[in-house]
């Protein structure tokens, strides 16, 4: 697991500024939504030590540009970006 703080920097690292040119989620069965999203080339997940920070995570990149929205079904502990 990983906390709110490590995930954002790990995010920051990968999208390098380029916060439109990726989608970011939440989930709580990962494999079952890159399915959903075609199986992307570029995916990346993390798995929040809690639901909230993963929300929070989810918020404050759609907030910087991000395509995607809030949802997630279950306990959507896991965040993807892709």
């Amino acid at each position: 697991m990983a906390s709110e703080g490590e995930i954002k920097q790990e995010i920051e690292r990968i999208v390098n500024g380029k916060y439109s040119l990726w989608t970011i989620g939440v989930t709580d069965d990962p494999s079952r939504r890159r399915q959903e999203h075609g199986n992307p080339k570029y995916w990346h997940q993390w798995d929040a030590d809690t639901e909230q920070q993963a929300r929070n995570v989810e918020s404050y990149f759609l907030n910087k540009g991000m395509k995607g929205g809030t949802g997630g079904m279950g306990k959507a502990d896991y965040v993807y970006i892709f």
